[in-house]
């Protein structure tokens, strides 16, 4: 009887816990879209709680501050850019398909957690120019180099392509902070409701990574 109660229990554990881990993943989803829609400084925890239809208690279940919700929403983000160009890294052919398979995954991850990356370029503004605590910079030194390394997949890969000759005369630190700036920068122009249909993110990053990649390629020597 003890071992079925144990076994029951353990079950209810494991409900509970993948419950508690959805319903969190839906505050994160909630402010995520709060802090695109109005930004850091003028969203509110009352926001957030309207936008989920919670308690400000159930955030502050999770959350201490306002500051450390969105430091979570930016780590998301982060793991999602990254569970989205690792895959990628494992593609076939040569240097530059890889590379173009890493702009694409970049890409469509830009445009399919449209919220998320607002709110990660937002930290970086933070971390340049908002007053913050001691405690809160470091944290963000943390989510700042978290970029860093996701920058440096792209640098390596960029690099392969050069030393193979695939790429013409440029310097991969720069060449990077193009891509993925332009890359980036769609969270300025890009709305997700405005979908033509079927396939319409897919055409998107193509034509995106198309327009990068042919700027970067080696030309054929004249004459």
């Amino acid at each position: 009887m003890k071992i079925a109660e144990d076994g029951v229990a353990r079950r209810g554990r494991k409900i509970d816990e993948a419950e508690a881990a959805t319903r969190r993943m839906e505050l994160l989803e909630a402010a995520a879209n709060c802090f695109m829609r109005t930004g850091y400084h003028a969203t509110s925890i009352d926001d957030v709680a309207r936008s989920m239809g919670c308690t400000k208690g159930f955030i502050y279940h999770y959350h201490a501050t306002k500051t450390d919700l969105f430091f979570d929403v930016h780590r998301e983000g982060m793991r999602r850019l990254f569970a989205a160009v690792e895959p990628a890294m494992a593609s076939a052919g040569d240097a530059l398909a890889v590379l173009r398979a890493m702009l694409l995954a970049h890409a469509r991850a830009m445009m399919d957690h449209h919220a998320f990356e607002t709110v990660v370029a937002q930290g970086v503004q933070i971390h340049r120019f908002g007053a913050t605590t001691p405690d809160q910079r470091r944290t963000l030194d943390d989510l700042i180099a978290s970029r860093d390394r996701f920058e440096a997949l792209f640098k390596a890969q960029t690099l392969r392509a050069a030393e193979a000759g695939l790429l013409g005369p440029v310097a991969p630190s720069i060449a990077v902070k193009m891509m993925l700036g332009a890359l980036q920068w769609s969270i300025f122009w890009y709305r997700p409701e405005a979908d033509a249909g079927e396939g319409a993110r897919d055409r998107l990053a193509e034509e995106m990574v198309r327009t990068i990649i042919d700027g970067l390629r080696a030309r054929p020597a004249a004459g």
